[in-house]
């Protein structure tokens, strides 16, 4: 179990154009990504370096500032040892203000506390880090344009009018939202995407009812109170205030290490293809969506270009055995260039 008791009085934060800009980058990071480990902020700001100690003494100083703030991460490590588990970093209130009032950010309301940087969601939220960080890796090995700060985390969608009882039951509240801009001989296509990371924590049932939200989401139109004062702009859906075209879904796998993984995962996919295509509103829109799914292993290992995800709702049935990359057009057609 991770103690709240380590937390001691912060010293006065000092101000962010102080530090180096490692340091003001990883601030950034953890006012948009929440929590992320240092392997991660590594990964992500210091690529090119043999190690992380550069890293590590710059988040130390923002640590002694009073900006930063860090526990041991959750889960089991081998010989039951709570110090061999990584560091999980998280800002502070001084260093979310820091952050705002030194760079031009979309302010949040939310703030990350030490109860809920240790709560139960932590491995989730570390995994959705994780899968942006797969994008941005080939992204750089590609020439393509996906930076840190290219996917924003637990993005909240309304889906009908109104004002139920829970937050959930008026909105689909995507994992992330990515964008991606692919380059090739000069011409970018930017490529919107919505992510559902799945750690299995729901049944097979569930997960397909979170993708037949987004059918909801793709036909939502708001209901103006004032039926005289409508426009065309007010019967338009939702989504397009937002975005130039629907976004992509994109559906990743992953779960605790077992020998067994890749099974449960393959049959994971299987029971998600046969819910999805048998739900009559993801049927009906199905020409108009584009859901693929595949596991974090194999987007960190090939790539989203790579041909890893298996398209839930188009093409035959036989199509589910012949993935196709992150455009997810018609298994039959040629792989995107890179």
């Amino acid at each position: 179990m991770n103690t709240l008791s380590e937390y001691k009085p912060l010293p006065q934060p000092q101000r962010i154009h102080s530090f180096q800009v490692i340091a003001k980058s990883a601030l950034e990071l953890l006012y948009q990504h929440r929590i992320m480990t240092t392997d991660q902020m590594h990964r992500l700001l210091t690529p090119a370096a043999r190690g992380s100690s550069y890293l590590r003494r710059q988040l130390a100083a923002l640590q002694e500032a009073g900006l930063v703030q860090r526990l041991r991460a959750q889960g089991e490590t081998s010989g039951g040892n709570r110090l061999n588990r990584p560091y999980v970093w998280f800002l502070t209130d001084a260093g979310a203000n820091a952050v705002e009032e030194a760079t031009e950010v979309f302010s949040r309301r939310y703030r990350v506390t030490p109860e809920s940087a240790a709560s139960t969601r932590q491995a989730h939220t570390l995994a959705v880090n994780e899968t942006g960080i797969a994008f941005v890796t080939h992204a750089r090995r590609l020439g393509h344009d996906c930076t840190p700060l290219s996917w924003t985390p637990e993005v909240a969608h309304r889906i009908r009018d109104g004002q139920r009882a829970r937050f959930e039951d008026d909105h689909v509240i995507a994992d992330a939202v990515l964008h991606y801009v692919h380059i090739h001989r000069g011409q970018r296509t930017l490529l919107n995407v919505f992510i559902e990371l799945d750690r299995a924590t729901m049944t097979a049932a569930e997960l397909a009812k979170k993708v037949s939200a987004y059918g909801r989401l793709y036909e939502f139109v708001p209901q103006h109170p004032d039926r005289a004062r409508r426009s065309a702009a007010s019967t338009r859906p939702a989504w397009q205030h937002t975005y130039p075209a629907f976004p992509r879904l994109l559906v990743i796998l992953d779960g605790s290490p077992s020998p067994h993984l890749a099974k449960r995962l393959a049959d994971r996919t299987e029971d998600l293809y046969t819910l999805t295509r048998a739900d009559p509103r993801l049927a009906r829109l199905a020409r108009h969506l584009s859901v693929g799914v595949t596991t974090l292993k194999h987007l960190r290992d090939q790539g989203p270009f790579g041909r890893i995800f298996t398209p839930l709702l188009r093409g035959s049935p036989g199509d589910r055995h012949h993935p196709t990359d992150m455009f997810l057009r018609h298994p039959g057609t040629a792989p995107a260039p890179g």
